[in-house]
Order: C-alpha cells, then structure tokens, then sequence
C-alpha cells in the first residue's frame, strides 16, 4: 500500500491550534447541564474546570496524532473511529473554551442541532441514491424547497398532515424527475442541469407564494403542525430520551429512511444493480440490469425523500411557507454527501455535525460570545474543504457520477 501523510499532517494541523488555545486557556470552569425536564433521574450539572480540561484534550489529540503517524510509516491506513476520537477531542475543547463562565446546556443543543440536521440528512440521502446511481444531485436545494411549498400549500388547504406529507413527496420526486429527464435521456450537463433546476423552483415557489398564498394566508399558509410524540419509558432516559424519543412523526420518518437506505444499498440485490450501475453503467447492462429505469427510480426516489425533508420546515418547524426558505440547506446536504463519502450513515453524521455547527451559533448569540458567528458557520464547510483535499482520507465519489450513459 502506498504511503500517505495527509492524514497525519492534517491531524497535525489541528493539533497545533489545540496546543495553542491550551496555552491561551482562560482561567474558570464550565458548567455542563443534561436536563430537559421529562427525564425520571435527574443528572446533576457538572462544572469542568477550563484549564485542565483543555490540555487533557490536548493531549489525547496528541496522541491520535502520534498513532496516526506510525501508522502512515507502516503504510496502514488511518481508521475513521480513529479520526471520531480526534474530532471529539477538538469539539469538547471548543465547547469548554467557549462557554467559561456559562452553563451549557447539553441536551438543548443537542435537541436544536438534530433538528437543524433534519432536512439536511433527508437532502443528503436523497443525493447518495442519486450520485451512489450515477445522477449527480445539485438539485436538492430544488426537492427541499418543493416540498416545502407543496406541504403548507396542501396541508393547509385540506388541514391533513399526512395528505401535506404525500404532497412533499410528490413534488421533491416530480423536481428529481425534471433532473433525471435532462440528464439522462437528453444527455445535458448534470450540474448545469441541477442548478437551472434550483434557479426554476426558487423561481416558480416565489411566484405562487406572491401570486396565491398572499391573497389568504390563513387559507392558503396556515399548515397544522406535527406534534412531538413522547415514545413511553425511551423519552425518559437522561439525554438519550429527550433527544431520540420525544419527536415529531417527521423526525421518526427520518431515522427511518437512514436505516432502510443503509440497508437497500449495502444488503440488497437491489442496492448491489444500483451500485453497480453507478460504477460500471455498461458492465451492468451487458448482464442485464435496466440501467436507464435504475436511474430514473433511484433518482426520483432520493428527491420524494428530499420533499419530505422540505416538509420539516414547514410542518415541523417554522409552520408556514416564505420565500426561499430552505436557505441553502440543499447545498449543506451536498457537502455533507460529500463529507460522509457516499455512505447513508456518514452522510448522516455530516449533516448532524452541520446541524450541531448552526445551533451552536445560535447559542453564543443569545449568551453574547465574542466569538464571532460567521467563524463558527464557517467550520463545517472549512472541514468539507479539507476532507475534499484529501487530508482526512481520500474522497472519491461513484466512478460513473457525472457521465451519461449512452447505450450502443
């Protein structure tokens, strides 16, 4: 195996900006909170002093580092569970650093961030059955906002949650549909093809919102909202409960989808002719796989799962519809596609760590930290920048993502 020092000297990197804020360590504790307030035991808050905090994690990413080293010597490669212990390592720091003199409260942020990662991970799942296929998904910020549209438009109409959540789909699958249509029976540029398709959606969800939600929005843009639902004993457990188990149908919908495309991709015949065709288009023709239909389908079914991601802003959160709300989120999922390599359960834990960046900056502003916002917005695309270099592994996306398949 050829020897690669990006790994270790990536580590190293970050490993001098650890050692650097140890030094620069302000004096104080940090008092963690773990209540929510329906938990059955109580975990008392528990305050960390900063300063030694801080260099014991210093000295644990010193060591990844250090092992991480000795095995780019051996000409092994650097495990991911090794990278999850440096990167825990680093997050604990900054948290520690952060909030001297403040409690943080650990199960709300973790509550905020995993409903900030909501329509993200359904946007990322919907681009690993797209490019894992051989589509490459610029269109997700499109699919999101459809459904968003879609959701509040008939939920409202109807006051049916489900018949809105029928509706996300729908449109996201229809939005994926235009992408699958231009790239792969008309042969255009994937991505030229999915940022015209963002440009349009933005574009027509703006005018209906001006030209037909405006005229009564009490009709027209008043969606009910999902409840949370408390699942019994689970929603109780300390941290864990409040977090996982006390949510609305859209989150469970969520863990869903992330379990059964994990599952369809990698323990399926059917996942295998997908893969294969993302690979290898014209190997899996020669054996007779329907390349054309596995595209179509896969492609339009990762854009019915990015509709119902579109649906948690407007059912499940904000509880009306306005113009492009989505605020991006389309291209958040993208990177976390990227960051998670094309793996339903990465991509997954991408969109979590975007999530957790956003709600953590939210936190500082309502405390009132001199850490700048945008720095801390800036973190988790600064790390897809990195792991896209390569300092963290290399990153290669599905051999046929991109490419149109021409029968002979």
């Amino acid at each position: 195996m050829k020897r690669s020092l990006k790994s270790p000297i990536g580590l190293s990197i970050f490993l001098i900006i650890s050692l650097w804020l140890s030094i620069n360590a302000p004096a104080g504790s940090t008092l963690f909170s773990f209540n929510a307030g329906i938990e059955v035991i109580e975990i008392p808050d528990f305050p960390i002093p900063v300063i030694p905090a801080s260099w014991f994690f210093t000295v644990l990413a010193l060591m990844v580092t250090a092992f991480s080293w000795l095995l780019s010597f051996q000409r092994k490669k650097v495990p991911l569970w090794l990278m999850i212990i440096f990167t825990l390592a680093i997050v604990l720091q900054i948290l520690v650093l952060l909030f001297v003199g403040e409690m943080f409260p650990v199960t709300q942020t973790l509550q905020g961030s995993l409903a900030l990662s909501v329509p993200l991970i359904f946007g990322a799942l919907a681009g690993v059955l797209s490019e894992r296929v051989g589509v490459i998904n610029i269109a997700i910020e499109g699919q999101l906002l459809a459904g968003a549209f879609a959701s509040a438009l008939i939920a409202s109409i109807t006051g049916s949650l489900t018949l809105g959540l029928i509706a996300a789909a729908i449109s996201g699958g229809l939005v994926a549909g235009i992408l699958a249509v231009f790239s792969i029976k008309y042969v255009v540029d994937q991505i030229i093809v999915g940022v015209v398709v963002n440009v349009l959606i933005i574009g027509l969800t703006s005018f209906f919102y001006s030209t037909v939600m405006t005229r009564d929005l009490v009709a027209l843009n008043q969606p009910p909202r999902f409840d949370r639902i408390d699942i019994p004993v689970l929603s109780q457990i300390p941290i864990i409960g409040p977090l996982l188990f006390s949510q609305t149908v859209i989150v469970y919908l969520m863990y869903l989808a992330v379990a059964v495309v994990y599952i369809a991709l990698f323990k399926t015949r059917w996942g295998l002719r997908l893969r294969a065709v993302g690979e290898f288009p014209k190997a899996a023709d020669t054996v007779g796989i329907k390349v054309f239909r596995t595209r179509y389908m896969s492609v339009m079914l990762g854009g019915a799962l990015a509709g119902i991601g579109g649906a948690f802003f407007t059912l499940g959160a904000v509880g009306s519809f306005s113009k492009e709300m989505t605020s991006g989120a389309g291209y958040i999922a993208l990177a976390a596609l990227i960051f998670g390599r094309w793996n339903p359960l990465l991509a997954t834990l991408a969109a979590l760590m975007f999530g957790f960046a956003q709600n953590l900056q939210s936190i500082l502003s309502i405390t009132g930290s001199d850490v700048p916002s945008q720095f801390l917005l800036m973190l988790p695309y600064a790390l897809t920048i990195v792991a896209v270099a390569g300092l963290v592994g290399k990153v290669t996306g599905p051999a046929a993502a991109g490419k149109a398949y021409i029968k002979s």
